[in-house]
């Protein structure tokens, strides 16, 4: 199954300051703030919906398609992505500016200043997809990711009018996205996932209601933190799928994206959606357990022992076979 994964491309710099940012401010003096804090921690993190997504697709044995914008500042992180086996040839290099950068400083109580610069995620909207489906020989499906809102329009006309299935994955964009631009992305849509607050956001900007949605959906996949996943289908029951359990998560950062990777890997191989999403699920309890959205560690036999824990040996057994070029 050819894919092509659609979504924004960022560095996280994420520092720690030893104190708290409310012992350095003023009252009376907020209008004029001029403050530098001294962070003792810094780490620097690979992101970006559609890198996460595209990586996870790599690290499962398949060869995922990305497509977004990138800075010059790219190449390092270009090559950790094909190294784990993701199609980078797709990405636009901007020649003036740097890669989306989000900074952030968290002080001792958890109080965070943070800045996101969108940089080349502006020209995401150039990449043409129609050439991308040539170069690829064709697609069979493109999930559109949050990125530049003019480049998911975009790249979702343009999937429809090649008649190519689109996985709509408006995420953080459907707090800036107007109502009529969400029913763009969302009309027609072969997959559509959401959070659970996303949905109930995508129900007040589209103006439809969940029967209306799915109306126009094939499947809608509702991610519900702890309490696994729902997947509806038009006049079919909702099938619930629990979550895979884990009591050390340390990084919530990266879940749903790796959800997503796996579930997607399911259906390229064939898989129905209850196990594909399974499979997506032990994805995700991998990279909560783990700092940063894309430097988790991912062993077949650790998946296989985690759907089993979850789901039961015979499920287990089920997934086992095509997990052979987990890297």
């Amino acid at each position: 199954m050819r894919i092509a994964v659609t979504g924004s491309i960022a560095i996280d710099q994420l520092m720690v300051f030893p104190g708290r940012f409310t012992e350095q401010l003023i009252e009376g003096q907020l209008e004029h703030v001029s403050l530098s804090f001294l962070a003792d921690r810094l780490e620097v993190r690979r992101g970006g919906v559609g890198a996460n997504i595209a990586f996870g697709l790599g690290r499962l044995g398949l060869t995922p398609r990305l497509v977004g914008a990138a800075g010059a500042d790219f190449a390092e992180y270009g090559a950790w992505l094909r190294a784990a086996g993701v199609d980078t040839d797709d990405v636009r290099i901007s020649e003036t500016l740097h890669t989306a950068r989000f900074v952030c400083t968290t002080d001792q109580e958890q109080n965070q200043i943070a800045t996101f610069y969108a940089g080349a995620m502006v020209e995401a909207a150039k990449v043409d997809l129609a050439a991308v489906a040539a170069r690829a020989g064709g697609l069979d499906l493109v999930l559109v990711g949050a990125d530049a809102p003019e480049a998911m329009l975009r790249h979702t006309d343009a999937a429809h009018r090649a008649g190519i299935p689109v996985a709509a994955d408006p995420s953080q964009q459907l707090a800036r996205l107007e109502g009529p631009q969400v029913r763009r992305l969302v009309d027609r849509a072969r997959l559509l996932f959401t959070n659970e607050y996303e949905a109930a956001l995508l129900r007040e900007r589209t103006g439809w209601s969940e029967r209306d949605i799915l109306g126009r959906v094939g499947t809608w996949i509702v991610t519900r933190g702890a309490e696994g996943v729902s997947l509806s289908r038009c006049g079919q029951p909702r099938l619930d799928v629990p979550a895979v359990p884990t009591d050390r998560i340390a990084d919530p950062t990266g879940g749903g994206d790796a959800f997503r990777s796996g579930f997607l890997a399911g259906l390229a191989w064939g898989w129905p959606h209850e196990r594909a999403a399974r499979l997506g699920c032990a994805l995700a309890s991998v990279v909560l357990e783990s700092v940063g959205t894309q430097e988790y560690k991912l062993l077949a036999a650790d998946l296989v022992e985690r759907v089993e824990r979850a789901y039961g040996r015979e499920a287990a057994l089920e997934i086992e076979p095509r997990l052979a070029d987990v890297s």
